[in-house]
């Protein structure tokens, strides 16, 4: 199963036809269609019918939405602020990504934001720019995946705005977190004898990724084609429904640990221990045996002829956290199941390097996810 949301992934709920998401179409040509033009409503009307299962939860949301802006009161503690930009086409393909999916994600990927600081995630703003194509019906599937989240990541949704297209789905979300001024973690705060640390396992969000885009050139080629994607759960469930470690702030409270360096694993782990390195002025020794990834990515990198390593280590939208910790912190890790020590920290003038199973060193390089694109 593919979580709460959409349950099995089926052709029917993730496929096109003539550019209109395949689960729109079936709206449209339903005896009794119910589509309700954007028009009827008006702006202000559209923002107050999606925003009404809206409930403030939290102490520090003094007003959210209905006015000019929104109105936080956080006393003692810092402030964390993150915003991403999700645009259709560029960033996900409604032929397989379902728009509960799609809301709930874009708030994903603006919590581990906060979470890579080690704040708490509280408030977002959400903005949407639609076309026509979209009716107040698909809108309302979007925002139930963004209600689901808020609540699962106790977040409030405290404003945003809504606009016109001229085509395609635009999504932009604003995080907004806290926490105490000794608390934030920053990129720059790596030592040349730190160890590296991640959470969790990577790579396999790119090989769900890979599934759904094989699975629909082949839907492309034969639309009564129906995929079969049960050996696949896992990666795809990493792509389309992943989470953020919202839960590592507080496990490392309990281990009386501090990250000195932290970031989130979107644009794939070489680039981001790049972006580790070059803030805090240090190298990297990254060993490939330490890597951790799932059974049922390694059977798929096989399926497709793709080398795990380049891929567990370019992939990207992991939204795992990458953190360094001092040496001597290490015995309190070293039995936890969500972290593993997967390198160390050098002096700057060593470089960035990784060593193979082989125990070859071989330079790191960024071949992840370039948002800015020719």
């Amino acid at each position: 199963m593919l979580g709460f949301l959409i349950g099995k992934l089926s052709s029917k709920e993730c496929f096109v036809v003539n550019e209109i998401p395949l689960y729109l179409c079936h709206m449209i040509e339903e005896k009794n269609p119910q589509r309700t033009s954007l028009s009827q409503l008006g702006e202000f009307g559209l923002i107050e019918h999606l925003t009404k299962n809206f409930t403030v939860q939290l102490p520090s949301t003094l007003k959210g939405i209905g006015d000019d802006a929104a109105v936080l009161d956080f006393g003692s503690k810092k402030m964390v602020v993150s915003t991403d930009l999700l645009i259709e086409g560029v960033h996900f393909d409604l032929s397989y990504m379902p728009l509960k999916h799609l809301g709930y994600k874009a708030v994903v990927v603006n919590v581990s934001d906060i979470c890579a600081m080690n704040a708490k995630a509280t408030q977002i703003t959400v903005s949407v720019a639609v076309s026509n194509r979209f009716p107040l019906e698909a809108l309302e599937e979007l925002f139930e995946g963004i209600t689901h989240a808020a609540k699962f990541y106790n977040v409030d949704v405290i404003g945003g705005d809504t606009t016109s297209s001229q085509k395609g789905l635009i999504l932009s979300i604003t995080a907004i977190g806290e926490a105490n001024q000794e608390d934030i973690t920053y990129r720059n705060g790596a030592n040349a004898t730190d160890l590296l640390v991640v959470t969790g396992d990577i790579g396999s969000a790119y090989m769900g990724l890979q599934v759904l885009e094989r699975e629909k050139q082949v839907f492309q080629v034969n639309p009564n084609n129906q995929p079969d994607l049960d050996a696949y759960t896992y990666l795809i469930e990493r792509q389309l429904k992943p989470e953020a470690r919202h839960d590592i702030k507080g496990l490392l409270e309990k281990l009386e640990l501090k990250p000195t360096s932290m970031i989130d694993i979107s644009d794939g782990l070489s680039s981001e221990i790049i972006h580790l390195c070059k803030q805090s002025g240090v190298g990297c020794n990254l060993y490939e045996e330490k890597i951790p990834v799932d059974p049922q990515f390694i059977n798929v990198c096989e399926e497709f002829n793709i080398d795990s390593t380049t891929v567990a280590i370019n992939g990207g939208e992991d939204y795992e956290l990458l953190f360094t910790i001092k040496m001597e912190d290490y015995d309190k890790i070293k039995a936890n199941p969500n972290f593993t020590v997967i390198g160390h920290m050098t002096q700057e003038s060593e470089g960035i390097h990784l060593i193979t199973r082989a125990n070859t060193k071989i330079p790191l390089k960024a071949r992840g996810w370039d948002a800015i694109r020719d």
